[in-house]
């Protein structure tokens, strides 16, 4: 009995420590009202939903879990961010900066990414179901179980997989003598 009260209250109190972690802090969110910029702040949790954030400096803000359903975020710097799991359903990141950010499990369900920058961006486990992706640059960018724009969910292997096969198979097989190119693939 006395281990199930013991239990009962390191549950408990790890509840209490996971909805501290979550929360925003409040002197961040005043610092980023009265700059416009809040670069390396945690505004984790925070509700900024139908914000007006265009070319905002949010370089290495913790955004975990916020909120930003329709927020216009467009040319915005969220290099580095940490947006995991938050919510960026109709969200405008046109021309925005989001190299090497973690948007892990983010819902962005048509947001508008044209133009954006997501060189080495995490994007697994990701919904990006009719997002306008018109020129934004993906290089080097993890797609691992990321649900793409037209639906369709991308492999669970890493995105190296392919190369993996060093056996090269039916080079040049389809393109005729003067093409330039080939057509070699992996076995």
């Amino acid at each position: 009995m006395k281990s199930a009260i013991v239990a009962s209250i390191t549950l408990l109190a790890c509840f209490g420590f996971m909805e501290q972690a979550k929360a925003f802090n409040p002197q961040d969110v005043e610092r980023f009202k009265a700059n416009g910029a809040c670069p390396r702040c945690d505004l984790s949790g925070a509700n900024l939903s139908q914000a007006n954030l265009s070319k905002v400096n949010l370089r290495d803000a913790n955004l975990r879990g916020a909120d930003l359903t329709g927020t216009n975020l467009s040319n915005a710097d969220l290099t580095g961010a940490d947006l995991q799991n938050a919510v960026l359903i109709g969200a405008n990141l046109s021309g925005a900066s989001l190299m090497g950010a973690n948007l892990r499990s983010a819902s962005m369900e048509n947001a508008n990414l044209s133009f954006a920058a997501l060189m080495s961006a995490n994007l697994s486990a990701a919904n990006l179901s009719g997002a306008n992706v018109f020129l934004a640059n993906f290089r080097g960018a993890n797609f691992r179980l990321t649900t793409l724009r037209n639906g369709v969910v991308s492999s669970d292997k890493p995105y190296w997989w392919s190369l993996q096969s060093e056996s090269l198979k039916d080079c040049n097989k389809f393109t005729s003598e003067n093409a330039r190119g080939t057509t070699c693939y992996n076995e």
